[in-house]
């Protein structure tokens, strides 16, 4: 075959084979974009002043106070939040997976206390918040505003909620740090699993993206898929020490809408207002 056949016929095969690969992730940006504009103004920064005080064999070693931002996940007009406990405070994670690991005396423990909570909006402002519930289990804890909004916060519907399969692309929202000006980012993650016990989760693919603890995951038709967060596992008795916390451990993801609503029901309901 002539060179200039052969060169020519090596640029379609070239063309035809891009045009393969992109069309789905141009699908996926089409569908996409419309659930990030819907749904991102539904997800907020969170600041959190955290009191640490951390201990070896009984003893207590340091303690010190830590500002950080995490990205939470509006689920009420009334302001009500929910975030990955991971990402707000660490002992909750180190604490399962310590669990086990040597004996009482010589364990490590880190104590923690969330001392003060600010939504961040959108005009610069904040909401004072406080935590109304914990579920360790789940990774999940619920912040409201300590008094009501002005006017009803943009939320994310849990009731409207769907489920995926495995290799199906979900749009997670976030938000970046201070460095990214706090804008709100999307990423596209593909379902690797679903595992069905002891509780259905889904497990997105080790794809590096800009999704964080606590971005809510949308199917491409825009129905909730659920919020990421941190699976943890405690350690065998007698086992590893802190240095050998090994991946096997922990994962990132992605918990389902129906249990997240599920926890969310069980947040006491807010004291009446004083009267002036």
């Amino acid at each position: 075959m002539p060179p200039r056949i052969c060169s020519w016929l090596a640029l379609v095969v070239l063309s035809l084979t891009c045009s393969v690969f992109r069309a789905p992730a141009d699908d996926i940006a089409r569908l996409g974009r419309p659930v990030f504009e819907k749904h991102r103004q539904a997800v907020v920064t969170v600041q959190i002043v955290l009191k640490t005080r951390m201990s070896l064999g009984g003893r207590s070693q340091t303690s010190g106070e830590t500002r950080q931002e995490a990205t939470g996940t509006v689920i009420a007009p009334s302001g009500l939040t929910v975030l990955s406990l991971a990402a707000t405070d660490p002992s909750s994670l180190l604490g399962n997976l310590m669990a086990g690991l040597g004996d009482e005396e010589s364990r490590f423990k880190m104590d923690s206390e969330i001392t003060d909570v600010k939504i961040l909006l959108e005009d610069g402002s904040d909401l004072a918040a406080e935590v109304v519930l914990r579920d360790r289990d789940l990774d999940l804890v619920f912040i409201r505003p300590k008094a009501p909004p002005a006017r009803p916060m943009p939320h994310v519907d849990l009731d409207q909620a769907g489920t995926a399969e495995v290799l199906e692309p979900v749009i997670t929202i976030t938000r970046l740090g201070r460095a990214g000006g706090r804008a709100h980012a999307a990423s596209y993650e593909r379902i690797s699993a679903v595992v069905q016990r002891p509780r259905l989760f889904y497990v997105p693919d080790d794809t590096i993206t800009t999704t964080t603890l606590g971005s809510p995951a949308f199917l491409l038709d825009g129905r909730v898929l659920g919020l990421c967060v941190m699976r943890s596992v405690p350690g065998a008795s007698g086992g590893s020490s802190l240095l050998g916390m090994h991946a096997d451990r922990t994962t990132a993801v992605i918990l389902p809408a129906a249990e997240v609503a599920k926890v969310a029901r069980q947040v006491p309901a807010p004291a009446p207002a004083e009267a002036p």
